[in-house]
């Protein structure tokens, strides 16, 4: 379906990936992983044709259709819900176009027995058969499936699109693919914006689907509900595994361990081989065999260990002030949106240093609840905060906050003040944006860099109380794993929205459950919470009713020249050995002779053994090389 071939791209003269080869083919689901700025968007660019790269080729079948979700989508203002969704219909829009000038023109005639007038219907005919080939009587049915599957309502789809958030255009856009019958789906953290319900059809709709499927996504269990093949972008490099991506994490490490073995191994043999080589270089008598051994080694290919990318940022949340015992009071707080009623006379308590869990469906309040605490939007109802709060707030659209016609540094620059200004390239180092990094502007940087950036961001102002709404979108899975260490080391008082368990685990000690208007409250962590509710995971809850890259193919050997081979091998390795010991032997005879000739030469048939070991060296040499070219036939 897709064949690339040794793709490179580089960025200010670095690449960003190079010689890259692999391909797509019906029934890939391709799981694109990496760290954040490893090239997983780029990639997806790529394939799109959206973007092009230094050099290498991409080969494709022709008619080869390929739908793109891009992480940050623009709409066209004025449209639907169901109008936008429908954008994805171009031949069958254009065909009812058609159709209603042909009809248009056939209602204003009257002179029906003319040859004019007969074309228009055989014109008409024609069209209604294309129409029915493209599915034109069931696109219709079809979108509002597709859309009611990604969480809309059929009150929304007259709505106009300006009126939704990112997240819910997001899924119009997904929509959209989804019903173009697409061979190729490149989707760029598809689940970001979606709810745990509507993740589950999604992985349902991509397990059905015929085609080939690339995801880039740092959701685990997303990747491996759907995925049957992993590629990592690690340091310029990939790695391909046909395994999802825990199973892939196992194979990787398995890899790398019998990488390390197996150098270890041969860097014994290479010395081996050197000392050999050492000793036979000065003997005129042995030069042929120094050759020999010296062309082996040239031979030889270097066993490699993959490199892994471990540098992660450094985070730390410091307390600013100690507050007040009571961090936040709310007293039968309500909160509508028009006719939509999120929260209804809600109570809530949270006192200092008490780490709490907002968990919850999508659309219950969890993110209003949030907004409502930090002062972004009023509600009914009475809410204090306590003496000397300061509060950190992490919206879930933080990213989407920045300026991208500003540069990295820039950025920090204007949200520093005069007391930590000249911290603001350190800061920015220990969340890996370092050297010309900084001069970045924002809007070249991935999702997963917005959010670093943004979290860099929040180091800059005083807090003793830290607010967080899915903080992990975007965020790779060791920066994930950084993340959660620094709120596990925060001394102060946080509010974590989120529907990660594993994120979650080990972070809070209280859980409030957002449910039809309500809060319920559960002290203790995630894993109770869950016991409690009786199920396993959040998503249970939130439900409404290579092997490395292989080097150059060789030359391919049949089961018995692989055996005759080794079997050589062995040989050659034990005619090594006896050499070595021979030679010990002779040089400790030599050395005897020469401190003490009389008492060695009167020994019994002294001459005669003496002879036979030099005639029996000389033997084995020539066995040694006699297998060696042996082996030399079958590799060369």
């Amino acid at each position: 379906m897709m064949n690339i071939h040794n793709l490179s791209i580089s960025f200010q003269g670095e690449y960003l990936f190079e010689d890259i080869t692999f391909k797509l083919v019906n029934g890939d689901r391709v799981g694109l992983i990496g760290k954040n700025g490893a090239g997983k968007s780029t990639m997806l660019k790529i394939l799109s044709g959206e973007l092009e790269p230094n050099s290498g080729q991409i080969a494709s079948d022709k008619e080869l259709k390929i739908g793109f979700l891009k992480q940050d989508i623009d709409f066209i203002l004025g449209r639907t819900v169901l109008e936008e969704a429908y954008e994805a219909f171009t031949e069958i829009k254009s065909l009812e176009a058609k159709m209603e000038e042909v009809n248009a023109q056939m209602a204003e005639r009257t002179d029906y027995e003319s040859d004019s007038y007969h074309q228009l219907m055989v014109d008409i005919n024609d069209l209604q058969h294309q129409y029915e080939i493209l599915g034109g009587y069931n696109y219709q049915g079809d979108t509002e499936k597709i859309l009611q599957g990604l969480g809309f309502k059929r009150e929304d789809f007259n709505k106009l699109t300006d009126t939704f958030s990112g997240g819910w255009r997001m899924r119009i856009e997904l929509a959209k693919l989804l019903l173009q019958n697409n061979d190729i789906l490149l989707l760029d953290e598809p689940t970001n914006h979606l709810d745990i319900e509507s993740i589950i059809w999604l992985e349902g709709f991509l397990n059905n689907y015929s085609g080939a499927v690339a995801i880039v996504s740092h959701d685990k269990m997303f990747l491996d509900h759907v995925t049957n093949r992993t590629i990592e972008i690690s340091l310029g490099r990939i790695y391909d595994y046909p395994k999802p991506y825990s199973k892939y994490l196992v194979l990787r490490e398995e890899l790398r361990t019998q990488q390390l073995a197996s150098q270890k191994n041969q860097q014994k043999q290479i010395e081996q081989t050197e000392k050999l080589i050492e000793k036979f270089r000065a003997k005129a008598s042995k030069a042929t065999m120094a050759q020999s051994l010296i062309k082996k080694l040239d031979r030889m290919d270097r066993i490699e260990v993959d490199e892994d990318d471990n540098s992660v940022m450094t985070l730390n949340f410091p307390v600013s002030v100690t507050p007040g015992k009571v961090v936040v009071e709310a007293y039968n707080v309500s909160k509508s949106y028009g006719d939509n009623e999120v929260l209804r006379g809600v109570d809530l308590l949270i006192e200092r240093d008490s780490k709490t869990a907002f968990v919850g469906q999508n659309g219950q309040g969890k993110s209003t609840l949030a907004k409502i605490i930090v002062g972004d939007i009023e509600c009914n109802g009475e809410l204090k905060l306590g003496h000397n709060v300061q509060i950190g707030y992490f919206a879930q659209n933080q990213a989407e906050y920045l300026d991208g016609n500003k540069t990295i540094l820039d950025t920090m620059i204007d949200a520093a003040n005069e007391t930590n200004r000249s911290k603001v390239r350190d800061i920015l180092g220990s969340f890996l944006f370092r050297g010309e990094e900084v001069d970045k502007y924002v809007r070249v940087l991935s999702g997963g860099e917005r959010n670093r950036l943004a979290l860099a961001k929040l180091m800059l102002q005083p807090f003793n109380v830290l607010i967080m709404d899915e903080p992990t979108n975007h965020l790779d899975i060791k920066s994930k794993n950084v993340l959660k260490e620094a709120l596990n080391r925060f001394e102060g008082t946080l509010i974590l929205v989120s529907h990660d368990r594993d994120f979650l685990q080990g972070v809070t000690n209280k859980v409030y459950e957002f449910k039809d208007h309500k809060l319920k409250e559960y002290l203790g962590d995630i894993d109770f919470y869950l016991e409690q509710r009786n199920v396993e995971n959040l998503r249970e809850v939130e439900k409404r009713t290579v092997l490395k890259e292989l080097p150059k193919e060789k030359k391919h050997q049949s089961y018995e020249d692989q055996k005759k081979l080794k079997s050589l091998n062995n040989k050659l390795s034990n005619v090594e050995a006896k050499i070595s010991q021979l030679e010990r032997d002779i040089k400790a005879i030599d050395d005897e002779l020469e401190h003490n000739y009389e008492a060695v030469t009167s020994q019994p048939d002294f001459f005669d053994n003496y002879q036979k070991l030099k005639s029996e060296l000389q033997n084995y040499m020539e066995n040694w090389e006699e297998i060696q070219i042996e082996i030399e036939q079958f590799v060369d």
